[in-house]
């Protein structure tokens, strides 16, 4: 019995220590933790709000909105929150299965005939519930490139994903993907009467108070007090890049908000679907979004006390120090957010940022877990900043280098040689026209994008988006008897990791 007093005295210190520790970091140290990260990795602005125990704990702007006006970041500025749409719609989904509208083990083709996959056998088998998972065998972001800030419609990226070869094994391998959450969000409209947007807006942002939140992407230049994206990609300097227009992946994507409005989020999350004790929704249907579908890993980390990594139906998870986190990230271009909660110790966290070229929006989440959850100090922004540093110094350096290797020089065949039509099976097409000794490129499938390439040697041209987010990367022609063939074009890995090979017509 003594033992077990002295153990139970210790238990309570320790807690005791661990709660008072988190809330001097919070109180004492956490405005100047953010003040130097966001110096160190080249933020203009960022907003963060946590929930503890039910409360509001911290909400507070930092920096600015604009660089150019000055305008300052606060608990209502706007932001992309981008993938952090996700769990919206798994839980819309999850709760039209409450309300017997559909199943989650529902076929795909149930809703969409037509619908198709790569694979004759996964077309077959596909459910909701997969859609929701990203384990249907394709890369992550596949076919992102061609459906990113494009012109085709919901419909048409639902069929063009019979055209997405996987590279992984169907409901075994995890693959991001954004086409699949379309897809799932499009059955919406067929049993609730109601488009992705008006059902989700109406069942769960409007109940749940969230008042400035947004749906779609489509006028954020003109809303109030709202961010500018930005960006250090490439260049290493920071420059403010045009915003992203992809609502016809708005499942997937597509929503604006801010701290103030997604801590009503987090809320409704630790509460179990109540918000200041009333019933927003049923338990039953928070909780399915939370049962793992999919595997991503079952090891433990070098860097962080965790040993599994699983998703579920918009929403990753984990274990963290021994409690169980849910959370999710949001990248659009300019923008980097996150969305956390760990249920038991009623802890959330949100932080939206407008530079989409750092790590510093993770790095912060994970000091926060880190304190409230008794990890030792360790500073995560200077663990991760070494690493970051590099990599822009050496995409700098290679951008140099490109530019270093435009000289004039004459390519293998005529400037004429290279202009018309190309076409790529995913993508569509493509227009290449001359203009003195560069070359245009019109992408077809997207809205507005261009780019020019001018040659530099070896057969390679340097590719520069006019849509600087998009990148500078070579990018080669082949020739085969004198002929132009074909062309391989490359995007930032921010949309998509592999390159598409373009021929001509």
């Amino acid at each position: 019995m003594k033992l077990f007093f002295s153990v139970f005295c210790l238990a309570i210190l320790i807690t005791t220590t661990g709660h008072s520790q988190s809330n001097r970091f919070v109180s004492d140290s956490l405005t100047d933790y953010i003040e130097k990260g966001m110096k160190d990795w080249q933020i203009p602005g960022l907003a963060i709000a946590i929930v503890k125990d039910g409360k509001v704990v911290l909400m507070k702007g930092f920096g600015e909105r604009n660089i150019q006006t000055h305008e300052k970041v606060d608990e209502n500025t706007l932001f992309m929150v981008a993938s952090n749409s996700k769990l919206f719609t798994g839980t819309a989904l999850s709760q039209l299965a409450y309300n017997k509208k559909l199943t989650l083990n529902d076929k795909i083709t149930r809703y969409f005939p037509d619908f198709q996959l790569y694979d004759k056998h996964a077309t077959a088998q596909v459910t909701i519930k997969d859609m929701l998972s990203h384990h249907i065998g394709t890369k992550t972001f596949q076919g992102d490139f061609t459906f990113w800030d494009g012109n085709l419609s919901r419909s048409q990226i639902i069929d063009r994903m019979r055209l997405l070869k996987p590279t992984g094994l169907f409901r075994q391998d995890f693959g991001y993907c954004n086409s699949c959450f379309l897809t799932a969000g499009e059955i919406i409209p067929k049993v609730s009467g109601k488009p992705w947007e008006v059902y989700v807006y109406d069942s769960i942002v409007l109940p749940l108070g969230m008042k400035n939140t947004h749906m779609l992407t489509s006028g954020m230049p003109q809303r109030s007090n709202v961010s500018k994206p930005y960006s250090t990609s490439f260049t290493g300097d920071l420059h403010e890049l045009p915003y992203d227009q992809v609502d016809n992946l708005g499942p997937a994507g597509s929503m604006v908000s801010n701290v103030k409005d997604m801590a009503r989020w987090l809320q409704l999350q630790l509460d179990s679907g109540r918000y200041e004790g009333k019933r927003i929704l049923p338990w039953p249907v928070i909780r399915a979004t939370r049962d793992m579908a999919t595997v991503i890993s079952s090891r433990k980390s070098g860097s962080f006390p965790t040993h599994y990594t699983g998703y579920g139906l918009g929403v990753f998870m984990t274990d963290y120090n021994g409690k169980q986190v849910f959370w999710h990230t949001g990248g659009a271009f300019g923008f980097v957010t996150n969305t956390c909660f760990v249920p038991e110790e009623n802890l959330g966290i949100t932080i939206l940022t407008n530079n989409d070229n750092q790590n510093f929006f993770e790095a912060l989440r994970y000091q926060i877990l880190d304190a409230y959850l008794g990890v030792p100090y360790v500073n995560r922004s200077l663990q991760q900043l070494p690493g970051h540093i590099k990599e822009t110094a050496e995409a700098v350096k290679n951008l140099a280098a490109m530019q270093a290797r435009v000289k004039g020089t004459a390519p293998e065949q005529a400037i004429a040689a290279y202009t018309g039509s190309y076409v790529n099976e995913v993508y569509g097409s493509i227009n290449i026209t001359s203009m003195g000794d560069e070359l245009q490129i019109k992408f077809n499938s997207h809205n507005n994008l261009t780019a020019f390439m001018r040659y530099m040697d070896k057969g390679e041209w340097m590719l520069v988006y006019s849509n600087p987010a998009f990148g500078v990367f070579p990018a080669k022609f082949r020739i085969e008897n004198n002929k132009v063939i074909s062309v391989d074009i490359k995007a930032s890995d921010f949309v998509e990791f592999d390159s598409y090979v373009f021929t001509k017509k």
